[in-house]
C-alpha cells in the first residue's frame, strides 16, 4: 500500500529501481499495473469499445463537469475538496448520454473504467448460474459503478443496465494514469474517495447482526 501511496504523490513508487522491481511502470499504473493477462486473456474493455456497441453519444465537457462538481458538493467522500480541486478532478471524465435498456457493464468482464450517473436511472443486476437476473440496487444520480474494476483489474460482479435515457461521466484508467502523472494530490483525492466507498461497502457486508460485539 505504500508503494501505491507513493506512486500517486511522486509519479512512482520510491525510486526508479524500486518501480522495476515491482513491476510499476513509470506510467499507465491503473491501465496495466494491476492487470493479470492470465485473468483476464481478452484483456481490459476499454470505454470507447463499450461505447460504440451502445450508440452512446459523446456530450460536451463543460456542462457535464459542471453537472458533476454539483453532485460531489453533496457527496460527503468528495465534499471537503474546493472548487478548484473538483474542477481539477472533473477535467480527466468524459461525459457521454446512453439510452434506456442498453448494459453499460456486463457481468464477468474486466473493464478499465467506472462511472457516475449524473441523471437517469441504472439498475444493477447479478445474473445467476441459471440465468437469471436478480436487482441488487437502482443507482440514480451521483452513483459510482464499476470502481472496483478499475482499481483492481478484476471481474465485474454485476450488470449495469440504463432503465432510461441517462448521462454519465466516465473515468477511464488511462485518464487516471494521467492524472497521477499531471496532478498526484487530485489523484490521491479520487482514489481515496473510492477507496472509502469500497471500505464502507465491505463493512456494511460485514456487519455483525445485533446484539454481537464489532
Amino acid at each position: 500500500m505504500k508503494r501505491v501511496l507513493d506512486f500517486l504523490r511522486n509519479g512512482r513508487p520510491g525510486n526508479d529501481a524500486e518501480a522495476e522491481r515491482e513491476g510499476f511502470p513509470e506510467s499507465q499504473f491503473f491501465s496495466t499495473g494491476f492487470h493479470d493477462a492470465s485473468a483476464s486473456p481478452g484483456g481490459l474493455l476499454e470505454w470507447g469499445e463499450r461505447a460504440r456497441a451502445l450508440g452512446a453519444r459523446r456530450l460536451p465537457h463543460e456542462p457535464g463537469a459542471r453537472r458533476l462538481r454539483e453532485l460531489w458538493t453533496q457527496d460527503r467522500f468528495m465534499a471537503g475538496l474546493s472548487g478548484a480541486e473538483l474542477e481539477k478532478c472533473a477535467r480527466h471524465f468524459q461525459f457521454w448520454a446512453v439510452d434506456a435498456d442498453r448494459d453499460i457493464i456486463e457481468q464477468n468482464e474486466h473493464g478499465s473504467f467506472m462511472l457516475i450517473v449524473l441523471h437517469g436511472v441504472i439498475a444493477v443486476d447479478r445474473q445467476q448460474p441459471w440465468g437469471e437476473r436478480v436487482r441488487l440496487t437502482e443507482s440514480r444520480a451521483g452513483s459510482v459503478l464499476g470502481e472496483m474494476s478499475l482499481l483492481d483489474a478484476g471481474p465485474r460482479a454485476s450488470y449495469c443496465t440504463t432503465l432510461r435515457p441517462s448521462e454519465i461521466a466516465v473515468l477511464e484508467a488511462r485518464m487516471l494514469d494521467e492524472l497521477i502523472e499531471r496532478d498526484p494530490a487530485s489523484a490521491v483525492r479520487i482514489v481515496g474517495s473510492l477507496a472509502r466507498r469500497l471500505s464502507l461497502r465491505l463493512r456494511k457486508l460485514g456487519a455483525p447482526t445485533v446484539g454481537t460485539s464489532a
